[in-house]
């Protein structure tokens, strides 16, 4: 079994209290100096646990009942748990579910036009749009950004809310919450202009254009400085891969999934591997220096 750094600290945390509890729960580990920082190895297949451990007993916990066997013992956090380290990602699928609620799943078009890219006014069965420089002016900057809050029927907010939890919290644990939510708002930038310039004046919303940027950035990442958080289930890049290829196709739309966002899907893509490929460059310069 191949060991994988699952901490990297700076050589002023004191550690020893976790590695005397790893030791009594014979939880196989080693600890090395690279570059300044002092590393733990453990076993690829515990490495998500331990990490999880060590959030909740950073310094050791006397308290706890050692003798009982490490795989009884180590277990991945609750969805609860979880939570506590993912208040980012919570609050970005709060918000989706709270505006698919006032919006009725984009079915009540008067309280989906406050969010939408462009205003629009329905006259009879045709939408007018406002165009965005009008909009802009009028200080609506928020039309950049909340499209992605928008979506329409509950396999939409469904599949988007699973993958946006499966990745959010990932780039959380990792690179923390106001990183998360920066590159949130930078995705859903680039998908929904890219959409807006290639399609037009239309409706349009959802996360998916973020989750291909979350994708993407994880990809390019953990290519560059690979890392526990970002090491994603095996088939699920090439699932979203092949899935994103159907899309551009025009067969998804064919057997009746409605108008698909390429545009906001490709865009996001790319701008997450542009922002994986600087974050790994740096993170490993960082690790070489």
């Amino acid at each position: 079994m191949s060991a994988v750094a699952v901490l990297r600290l700076p050589l002023a945390v004191d550690l020893s209290g976790f590695v005397t509890l790893l030791k009594r729960m014979q939880v196989p580990h080693r600890v090395s100096e690279e570059a300044g920082e002092q590393v733990l190895w453990v076993p690829d297949n515990i490495s998500e646990d331990v990490r999880a451990l060590y959030e909740r007993f950073p310094a050791g916990d006397p308290d706890q009942q050692l003798d009982i066997p490490v795989a009884q013992t180590i277990k991945r956090p609750g969805f609860f748990e979880q939570l506590k380290y993912a208040r980012a990602t919570a609050l970005v699928l709060l918000l989706s579910i709270i505006v698919g609620a006032i919006t009725l799943l984009g079915d009540n078009l008067e309280t989906m036009r406050w969010l939408t890219f462009l205003e629009f006014r329905v006259v009879g069965e045709y939408l007018h749009f406002t165009p965005l420089a009008d909009s802009l002016a009028a200080g609506q900057w928020w039309r950049l950004f909340t499209p992605m809050l928008i979506h329409f029927g509950f396999l939409h907010l469904a599949m988007n809310g699973m993958w946006y939890w499966e990745l959010g919290r990932r780039i959380e644990s990792r690179q923390g919450s106001i990183n998360l939510i920066g590159l949130t708002l930078l995705f859903s930038l680039v998908s929904n202009y890219a959409q807006y310039y290639f399609s037009g004046p239309t409706l349009f919303g959802g996360l998916s254009g973020v989750l291909y940027g979350l994708l993407g950035h994880c990809w390019i990442f953990q290519l560059l400085a690979p890392n526990p958080a970002y090491r994603l289930p095996r088939g699920v890049l090439v699932m979203m891969l092949v899935w994103l290829l159907l899309c551009l196709s025009g067969l998804v739309s064919m057997i009746g999934f409605g108008e698909i966002a390429n545009a906001a899907h490709v865009s996001g893509l790319l701008i997450g591997c542009f922002t994986g490929l600087l974050g790994g460059l740096y993170n490993r310069r960082k690790l070489a220096a």
